[in-house]
């Protein structure tokens, strides 16, 4: 489905936060990340997802991974997201879907049984250097955090 697979390093990009704050591949580096790529913020089965991982950030956090949401929604969209969720973690703004594109998760699919153009709901784990070293393209909202845990072996 996605222009990556396990052991390729991370597309270049620079974009926002919620808060304005920049951020890039390069300020990733160091840190060992998951992405998680939905369609949008405040849906029932985004939220879901969102917050199925809010509530199990700490086992993430204490394992050293760094949490970001990326979905083509504003800055302002995912700021209110948050405050609304009380989500422990940041949400990258990409309106004009770059690092969605560039994954290749953006595209048609079924929605609701009508066909449409949409994000992937997809999640990838990054290591220290920036390498790809797990993807999940069959999210379960709900327990997400159980097929990141079990993945992660933690």
């Amino acid at each position: 489905m996605g222009n990556f697979k396990a052991g390729d390093k991370v597309p270049s990009f620079s974009l926002t936060l919620e808060n304005g704050k920049p951020i890039s591949d390069k300020s990733m580096k160091g840190k060992k990340v998951i992405l998680f790529f939905y369609p949008s913020d405040d849906s029932p089965t985004c939220t879901k997802e969102a917050c199925n991982l809010k509530d199990n950030y700490k086992i993430f956090k204490k394992n050293g991974y760094t949490i970001y949401g990326v979905s083509p929604d504003t800055e302002k969209k995912h700021k209110k997201f948050i405050d609304k969720y009380k989500l422990p973690y940041s949400l990258i703004a990409d309106p004009d879907k770059t690092l969605i594109n560039s994954f290749g998760y953006f595209g048609p699919k079924i929605f609701m049984g009508k066909n449409i153009e949409g994000v992937y709901r997809t999640t990838v784990v990054v290591d220290e250097d920036g390498i790809i070293t797990h993807i999940i393209e069959n999210v379960v909202s709900g327990k997400h955090a159980e097929q990141l845990s079990e993945l992660l072996g933690f």
